[in-house]
């Protein structure tokens, strides 16, 4: 880690300052079998004006509304009861990250997890009537319960599936205590370059996009690259939606390592980068 990172770790060892809390945050992989390439997942390279992750590349998410928990938002699938279970949650932080996971990938690229019954989904999201929806989430002058309501549309839980829990290191002053999930993309709707927190987006085979962050091509935080790494083991969507995951919460460390600051990653991420 850069030298100005020893301070900080020093002073974290010593308690002479608190970490910042980690916002609980929701991040997808959105995913689709090309006829010619195989699996591929979405990703969107973040402009690099970001506080956050600036030019890295990474899936669409973001951090929870607190008006994701509406309890009278229309559901479908598993219950927030269940999905706590899943994701070692209690009932309203699951709904929370649920909820957060389908906003924030329509948000970002108007790939929307939800429909007119439990059994559909939407067919198709371009229009300006769409893009108006996602402005009013944006700037927050709609909840997405009540986008919902408004299109009288039903969130899809069952067309999502658990995949991994990230938290950001305690080093860092922006942190998020994060859930993976993953989703096929829906029949007939076209993921977009619409957010304004990317300048690239990217449909790429997951093997591919490891091989690239290894080069130094893509650069992407641990979690990105330890996701694309295990959906690369698999050869379809259905074969990655019928994957059982056990969810651990994983936290890198930064240590003071032979008078430098070293961050230290969990061995599921640590393998990927020998």
């Amino acid at each position: 880690m850069p030298e100005s990172f020893r301070g900080r770790v020093e002073d974290l060892r010593s308690g002479r300052i608190e970490p910042v809390p980690a916002r609980p945050a929701a991040t997808v992989a959105v995913l689709r079998d090309h006829q010619r390439h195989g699996l591929q997942a979405f990703l969107l390279r973040r402009v690099r004006s970001m506080a956050f992750a600036p030019g890295m590349y990474v899936f669409p998410g973001g951090a929870v509304d607190p008006r994701d928990g509406e309890a009278d938002l229309a559901w479908s699938g598993p219950s927030p009861a269940v999905w706590g279970e899943a994701l070692n949650a209690d009932e309203t932080l699951a709904r929370e990250l649920v909820c957060a996971a389908v906003r924030e990938t329509f948000e970002e690229t108007l790939v929307l997890l939800a429909g007119p019954t439990a059994r559909t989904v939407v067919a198709d999201t371009r229009g300006e009537g769409w893009e108006a929806d996602r402005r009013a989430l944006l700037d927050r002058s709609r909840s997405f319960g009540g986008f919902l309501d408004r299109r009288g549309l039903v969130l899809r839980s069952d067309l999502l599936r658990p995949w991994a829990h990230w938290i950001t290191p305690k080093i860092e002053t922006k942190r998020y205590d994060t859930r993976f999930f993953v989703a096929a993309m829906p029949e007939g709707q076209r993921a977009r370059d619409v957010s304004t927190e990317a300048d690239r987006v990217a449909w790429v085979r997951p093997a591919e996009a490891v091989e690239r962050a290894l080069d130094g091509a893509w650069p992407m935080l641990p979690p990105t690259l330890a996701t694309l790494a295990d959906l690369a083991e698999f050869e379809t969507v259905a074969d990655v939606l019928a994957a059982s995951r056990e969810i651990v919460a994983h936290e890198p460390t930064a240590e003071i390592i032979d008078g430098e600051a070293y961050l230290v990653l969990p061995e599921s991420a640590a393998r990927h980068y020998r």
